[in-house]
């Protein structure tokens, strides 16, 4: 079962941190404190998160040079970023956060609605890409010997290939119904990218499932080309 997702929340006031999580607490997942950029980093050198909403004024390594180092490191690169900012320089200021790697930039004061929606469609895409990954993972192990089933299962091959197809066919349609949502509502550019990654990732973990029924012999190549 996938975990809560953790959102980073970073910012160098207590009291912005203290408003962040009264805004983000009706989500229901697991919101983590940074009060600067170093801060930050060392809390990404350990978990995985799901989104990262970082403030660009704060004191030391600032808001765009924290987005830099995120983006340099594989384990934290495709972790998307909101910038939250109290000042507005116009359209230059916000080019050098989408140049820094945000997905989005907004600024003080904001909308708690709008931040809270924004906020849970990357939840819902990094919960669909856990519950992909656990999928490949079990069809993997599968394929790779019975020798590694769990202790005490005794299912059959097509029992097996039975209950996989079942678990990734919900995870099909939840993903199937987020796409949709994002179209009603105009989402952001990149949320509908990521949408579109996640479901060209489902459609080849399809296809090497259905290419373990009986019958075909494909099923291993399948599964390895797509991870």
């Amino acid at each position: 079962m996938v975990q809560k997702a953790k959102i980073l929340l970073v910012d160098d006031r207590p009291e912005n941190l203290l408003a962040l999580e009264a805004i983000l607490s009706a989500l229901d997942q697991t919101l983590v404190r940074a009060s600067s950029g170093e801060e930050a980093l060392k809390a990404l050198l350990t978990d995985d998160f799901a989104v990262i909403l970082l403030d660009v004024q704060m004191p030391g390594m600032d808001g765009f040079e924290t987005a830099a180092h995120i983006k340099r490191r594989e384990r934290t690169r495709d972790i998307p970023i909101i910038f939250l900012t109290a000042i507005n320089h116009g359209p230059h200021h916000t080019f050098r956060g989408y140049a820094a790697g945000a997905v989005d930039y907004i600024s003080k004061p904001f909308d708690p609605w709008v931040l809270r929606a924004k906020v849970s469609v990357f939840v819902e895409l990094y919960m669909k890409n856990c519950q992909l990954r656990e999928q490949a993972a079990l069809l993997r192990l599968q394929l790779e010997g019975g020798d590694k089933s769990a202790p005490g299962d005794t299912k059959e091959p097509a029992g097996l290939l039975a209950e996989l197809s079942a678990r990734l066919a919900a995870v099909e349609e939840q993903a199937e119904a987020l796409t949709k949502q994002l179209d009603d509502e105009s989402a952001d550019a990149a949320a509908v990218a990521t949408a579109a990654h996640l479901e060209r990732k489902l459609t080849g973990l399809r296809r090497a499932l259905d290419a373990l029924e009986p019958g075909t012999g494909s099923g291993a190549a399948s599964v390895s080309s797509q991870n």
